[in-house]
């Protein structure tokens, strides 16, 4: 912990969260972590520099609660603030995994009560008594023995000239008053007016629009293009070859676009142009059986070949864009001897190396400012419509905002891969699973992910750590090698993994006899925790009980980023055989709770995200382009689909998890599992479509 000079009556701390490098500990930073500052000001307020993006999961309010918790901070006077990208004092900024709480919760309280104990010691110094008589109340120091008290703001500066304790002593948690509480978002009210900057709102004095000419087909490159019928585009200012395409600049979006619809391009479509979703489908399929070992425990496949009860099935999930509301966008102003960039970004640090590496500026004259994000699932963590925007700007000379139309987005890549999954069971003589074997085949998201032996961790997570107690269990992943780009979406491998390792649960429990709930919390006896959530979604659901006519209940549970969620979905099948998901009873354990707002909005999001996906998602590939463009192909859920949702909070204090993704993965399970009550048939493809 650093302690900076206060100036003007602000009094500044920084602190470094658990990991980041700090300046006697030199350690390798790693991608989940951030340094964040403690501002206070001589009219009382605090401000914390969140290095963590806000994207709708509502970091801005749940990392200022930490704080000021064990600050005993003024709530009302409590702020919150992106920080700029700067490794050397923030250490490693990225948005993601839903890590920002979990990793930040126990460095944000130890900063709090340091913070707090120079507080009193400031005000002991003031008072001629010992700190030890002090305490601290709603944003003030107390003495209570002379009855005198000063208000955070008054004491600031000569806090900021006290030493800084080693280990100042940490609240107990019945004591907390503002974690655990549902407590207003910090961000609400400049979303709601207007005042909230976003990447789309960004303005700057001289600021000219782009559109990018990607190649349509997932790694081609210009071979030469005519630009004379983009130039007669009113509006349009320049026409440049940059390292991504063809950059049209414009004084407006509307002549960028009509301009950049005007060139003519000559592309080299390169390897992937006769790419289609079949012949990946053929690749995934022919090296399933050649993949590596992940995890073997017993003797799977011989205990399943001795067995008496036993199924084998095969399942595929298609790629996925991540569709954000927002468009990709981004705003660059390059100059000789500085840089400006102003982007909705999940990856600040990324950013900052690229946007210093493409401009050949040292990171000290580049400035990364994090605006609001419309939604990231992922997307925003890489930097490709970064690049766009600071090679445009570099050609025009003047600062530039690129905007990727939603074509350009569905179909720009950086999918969540398309996967081919084998899977067999058996069942012991008392009809419980006894071998369970899963053969994953996907593309691999980026070889960073990869440790060795060389697998993708990400394409096994929630397959390799199956929670059921079975004895055999064999897990293998394959990469087929195929080159369209992969991401990370929203619970990047559970939200495949989840969809297979349920709905074939199920599948096992119906051989063997069993109610679904009742085989689940049988098989997870050494999961107390996963237990508690399958009885209390179970019980809230009325699981068992009379439903409507033509309604069915499916069931299922996952543990994703450290927490622990179970749904039951009520489910019909309507005209013209759509499927109407009724309602959604969600049971979530993230340990400790910090704002239950957050939490039952993150659950509903989560659900209505996976769910979308569910029924309708894919990118479909041919002649190696994108299919799918707009929503018009690329189906979300309509607010008239949108089921009621009844989220219960497990809160007892465990050890804290992620929120932002958890509530995802269970969702497609439960509604097939749901489906097959219906109609009979197991739903082994996505999205799932009109049922016929």
């Amino acid at each position: 912990m650093k302690v900076g000079a206060a100036s003007g009556g602000v009094f500044l701390l920084g602190f470094r969260l658990a990991g980041c490098n700090s300046d006697s500990e030199p350690e390798p930073v790693t991608t989940a972590e951030l340094d964040a500052w403690v501002r206070i000001s001589s009219d009382d307020t605090v401000t914390l520099l969140v290095g963590k993006a806000e994207m709708g999961q509502g970091v801005l309010t749940a990392l200022p609660m930490i704080l000021a918790e064990e600050l005993d901070a003024d709530w009302s006077k409590v702020r919150s603030e992106h920080a700029v990208a700067d490794a050397d004092k923030y250490g490693s900024q990225l948005t993601g995994g839903s890590t920002s709480v979990r990793l930040s919760y126990d460095s944000l309280r130890q900063a709090g009560a340091t913070v707090r104990e120079m507080l009193k010691a400031a005000a002991a110094s003031e008072w001629k008594v010992a700190a030890g008589e002090c305490r601290t109340e709603n944003g003030a120091v107390m003495h209570d023995a002379s009855s005198r008290s000063a208000r955070y703001g008054e004491l600031a500066e000569l806090a900021s000239t006290m030493s800084v304790p080693d280990s100042p002593t940490l609240k107990d948690r019945k004591d907390f008053r503002l974690i655990g509480q549902s407590v207003k978002r910090l961000d609400s009210r400049p979303k709601a007016d207007g005042t909230a900057i976003f990447g789309l709102d960004v303005q700057r004095p001289d600021m000219l629009i782009a559109q990018v000419a990607h190649s349509p087909v997932f790694g081609g490159t210009v071979d030469s293009f005519n630009d004379s019928a983009a130039r007669a585009i009113s509006g349009v200012r320049d026409v440049v070859a940059i390292p991504t395409g063809v950059a049209v600049i414009a004084d407006h979006y509307w002549a960028a676009q009509q301009g950049r619809d005007a060139l003519s391009i000559q592309w080299n479509e390169g390897a992937n142009a006769t790419l289609s979703s079949e012949s990946i489908l053929d690749a995934m399929k022919s090296g399933i059986d050649d993949g590596v070992e992940v995890k073997n425990e017993g003797d799977a496949p011989a205990v399943f070949d001795a067995a008496v009860q036993k199924l084998e099935a095969e399942y595929e999930l298609p790629y996925l864009a991540h569709a954000a509301m927002e468009p990709l966008n981004c705003t660059a102003d390059v100059r000789a001897d500085a840089c400006e960039v102003w982007v909705p970004t999940q990856a600040q640090s990324l950013t900052h190396n690229l946007v210093a590496q493409l401009t050949g500026l040292s990171k000290d004259k580049v400035t990364i400012h994090t605006t609001m994000l419309g939604g990231g699932f992922g997307r925003r963590a890489a930097v490709d419509f970064v690049m766009d925007a600071v090679h445009a700007s570099k050609a025009a000379g003047k600062p530039v905002k690129v905007v990727w139309s939603r074509e350009d987005d569905v179909r720009g890549g950086y999918y969540r891969p398309s996967v081919w999954d084998k899977i067999s069971g058996s069942l012991d003589e008392s009809g419980y699973p006894n071998s369970w074997i899963h053969k994953i085949s996907s593309p691999s998201l980026p070889s960073f992910v990869q440790p060795p032996p060389a697998y993708d961790v990400t394409a096994v997570e929630g397959a390799e750590n199956l929670p059921y107690k079975i004895a055999n269990l064999l897990v293998t992943y394959k990469d087929p090698g195929i080159s369209i780009p992969t991401w990370f979406w929203r619970s990047v491998g559970s939200s495949q993994n989840a969809y297979v390792t349920e709905c074939f649960f199920d599948e096992l429990a119906e051989l063997g006899g069993k109610d679904p709930v009742e085989a689940r919390l049988h098989m997870l006896a050494d999961h107390p925790r996963h237990q508690r959530v399958v009885q209390l979604a179970a019980d809230q659901a009325g699981w068992g009980g009379t439903l409507p006519e033509g309604v069915a209940q499916g069931v299922a549970v996952h543990e994703s980023f450290g927490s622990i969620v179970a749904q039951v979905a009520d489910v019909s099948i309507g005209d013209g055989g759509a499927v109407n998901v009724h309602r959604v009873v969600c049971a979530v354990d993230c340990g400790e709770v910090i704002n239950p707002n957050t939490i039952e909005a993150q659950m509903e999001s989560a659900i209505v995200y996976g769910l979308s996906a569910a029924l309708y998602g894919q990118v479909r590939i041919e002649n190696g382009r994108a299919v799918e463009g707009n929503f018009n192909t690329y189906q979300v859920l309509r607010m008239s689909e949108m089921p009621e949702i009844a989220v219960h909070i497990v809160a007892e204090g465990d050890p804290i998890g992620g929120i932002g993704e958890p509530g995802l993965p269970p969702i497609a399970p439960a509604v097939c599992n749901a489906l097959y009550k219906l109609t009979g048939t197991r739903i082994r493809k996505l999205p799932i479509g009109r049922i016929s």
